[in-house]
């Protein structure tokens, strides 16, 4: 799919350019996994000198960086220690909502503006976190193998259960973080007859009718199931951990679609093999890949999908549009989606985290 690239400000005819009359260069650190082939870079090489690296190790970032004035990265991190040997960095680009792997104060004190794209992949989260609830609830794919495996064809019944398969209409679906993630998830889960309690630091006018607000740990004894969509800070790191777990119902599930380290992994692991919870999914962990010793790995009832959440096609594409309309809008003198408020100006927007995706 090719998308057209943003007309840039009067300003910047064709590319970019720097003091040195030279294309601006741009260098994006970790491209494959939001296009592996299948979308069009064409937006962002309109912009700028483009070079694209699939995968860069945070040690290969400041040899394969060292003169570009602008970063666009999605996991490889930019922390205080890269940031000082990167000199002619002006401005990185978050391929994702959430930015966590930027020391955004350490850019804001070298003038460095960090932009994210908030918005492009909420639909495709809130499915995501249907998708998997529904595997706990339901067990598609078990009963599907099983009939694959000829179990139905050697039933003496004409149908059969491979675990007890769960209605939503009238359960309570509890949301951690009432953002744009958090509201679409309500939207479906209202459509499937759940109740829908919430909790977020957002202002009490910010929740809707038809939504309970609730203190998180109200609201973990209180639901049946619990979908995590809140940013990952230091505040938040590690939220549900053994005494969270111990609130919630043993009935209840669990899923994150938002960043693993929010989950105290091992008290999670702990819960579902001691049945102290009756199940979790999980599209994010800690560390991305995860080591074998990973005990979610192994964990009962736990569904574990390696972060695609954010990754539909059609996500994706919307991603490189947005990335290619910041980068533009910057250049053109009004930024936007900055979110660590360098460069920005009265009618510039500031952008916000969200942390489902990628």
């Amino acid at each position: 799919m090719r998308h057209a690239a943003p007309a840039l400000d009067a300003a910047f005819a064709g590319r970019a350019m720097n003091k040195e009359n030279r294309a601006m260069k741009l260098v994006i650190l970790d491209g494959y996994a939001l296009n592996p082939g299948d979308l069009n870079w064409a937006p962002l090489q309109a912009l700028a000198d483009c070079v694209i690296y699939d995968r860069t190790s945070e040690a290969e970032i400041v040899t394969r960086a060292s003169d570009a004035e602008i970063i666009l990265t999605n996991k490889a991190p930019l922390r205080a220690s890269t940031l000082a040997q990167l000199p002619a960095l002006k401005y990185v680009g978050v391929l994702a909502s959430g930015y966590d792997v930027i020391d955004t104060e350490a850019a804001t004190l070298r003038n460095i503006s960090v932009t994210n794209v908030p918005e492009y992949s909420t639909r495709s989260v809130a499915q995501m976190v249907f998708a998997l609830l529904l595997e706990l609830t339901n067990h598609t794919d078990a009963h599907a193998e099983a009939v694959r495996k000829g179990e139905w064809s050697r039933c003496l019944d004409w149908c059969f259960r491979k675990a007890p398969v769960i209605e939503l209409a009238g359960k309570t679906m509890g949301i951690v973080g009432y953002g744009r993630i958090g509201r679409q998830v309500a939207q479906i889960a209202h459509a499937m007859g759940m109740r829908v309690i919430a909790t977020s630091g957002r202002t009490p006018a910010a929740i809707p009718a038809g939504v309970e607000r609730r203190p998180l740990d109200g609201m973990l004894a209180e639901a049946d199931v619990v979908s995590l969509h809140c940013p990952l800070t230091p505040a938040t790191r590690g939220m549900i951990d053994a005494s969270r777990i111990a609130l919630m119902k043993s009935s209840a599930f669990l899923i994150n679609t938002a960043r693993g380290a929010l989950i105290v992994e091992p008290d999670l692991a702990e819960a579902l093999n001691s049945g102290r919870l009756a199940g979790a999914a999980l599209d994010v962990l800690s560390a991305e890949p995860p080591a074998q010793s990973n005990p979610l790995l192994t964990a009962k009832n736990c569904l574990i999908t390696p972060h695609i959440a954010w990754a539909t096609f059609e996500a994706r594409a919307r991603l490189i549009q947005a990335a290619a309309e910041n980068l533009a809008a910057w250049l053109g003198g009004r930024p936007q989606n900055v979110v660590n408020a360098v460069g920005v100006n009265a009618g510039s927007s500031i952008g916000t985290a969200q942390s489902s995706a990628s």
